[in-house]
């Protein structure tokens, strides 16, 4: 996994525990959080299939 990809899922997953524990406090800041979820899950994917797609095209150049 691209190491991009690793810094985006672990963002992601900490932005998920910052939305929990915000709704869990009363703040409606989880909203934001979950904004922020959103945004590094789609990277975290662009980045894997981007590496996915770079490794099959160097497999065909050969």
């Amino acid at each position: 996994m691209p190491r991009l990809a690793v810094y985006a899922l672990i963002v992601c997953a900490l932005s998920v525990v910052a939305a929990v524990v915000s709704f869990v406090e009363g703040s409606w800041l989880g909203i934001v959080w979950i904004a922020i979820t959103g945004l590094t899950s789609n990277m975290c994917w662009y980045y894997v299939r981007k590496a996915r797609i770079e490794k099959a095209a160097a497999v065909s150049a050969d």
